[in-house]
């Protein structure tokens, strides 16, 4: 029974950062919306930073997955599409780091540790994976302009939802499938023509 509270305020503390930012939602919003007393959430959660610190664990596992590249052959567009796919997936269920990356790792040492050793983890694979694009012929690109790649497409992916919030984007479902596009066209102008023309089949037929 204590375990299924724990994992509702979970669920309901996601949620509620989700739609109305994290900094508008309090521990007392949270038990409010749960109807249980802030001292039964205290009795699982030391503070609301006890509770965006498990979120994140959460996060952090399901973003581990997202970033695994194959092991066992060279990687394609295909591929890439699909990681990307998974990588904003997980960014849109946990959108509220994202959106209020800023403030909550400006108060909290350990996440904003945590966090950094992700983002480390994210741009090693995706390094690896646009050196894997170029061994595969699938990009033609200098190592250094792979590299430039690489770093580019973690800046959008991970400042994406703000540059779409301060843009005014009013949909944030649709603002991510940009952002995988956006990300895509950081590959483009390197791609063989006939993967280019793949491409654009993938990008057009995704955002109409």
């Amino acid at each position: 029974m204590a375990r299924d509270t724990r994992q509702r305020i979970l669920d309901a503390s996601l949620a509620m950062f989700n739609v109305q930012g994290e900094p508008h939602v309090t521990t007392n919003h949270i038990a409010d919306e749960l109807e249980i007393s802030p001292g039964n959430l205290y009795y699982h959660f030391r503070n609301k930073d006890d509770i965006i610190e498990q979120l994140f664990a959460r996060y952090e596992e399901r973003m581990d997955v997202a970033l695994t590249a194959p092991v066992d052959r060279l990687p394609g567009l295909e591929d890439i599409w699909l990681q990307l796919h998974l990588v904003f997936e997980c960014i849109w269920d946990y959108r509220f780091l994202y959106r209020d990356l800023v403030e909550i790792l400006s108060r909290n040492r350990r996440l904003r540790i945590r966090f950094a050793r992700l983002l480390k983890r994210a741009d090693d694979s995706a390094h690896a994976v646009m050196r894997g694009l170029g061994q595969a012929g699938v990009m033609r690109a200098s190592a250094a302009e792979l590299a430039a790649t690489a770093t580019n497409i973690l800046v959008v992916a991970t400042f994406w939802l703000n540059y779409a919030a301060a843009r005014g984007d009013k949909d944030e479902q649709v603002a991510i499938r940009h952002g995988i596009v956006q990300v895509m066209m950081l590959v483009a102008p390197f791609l063989r023509d006939a993967e280019r023309v793949h491409l654009n089949t993938l990008t057009t037929a995704y955002v109409d």
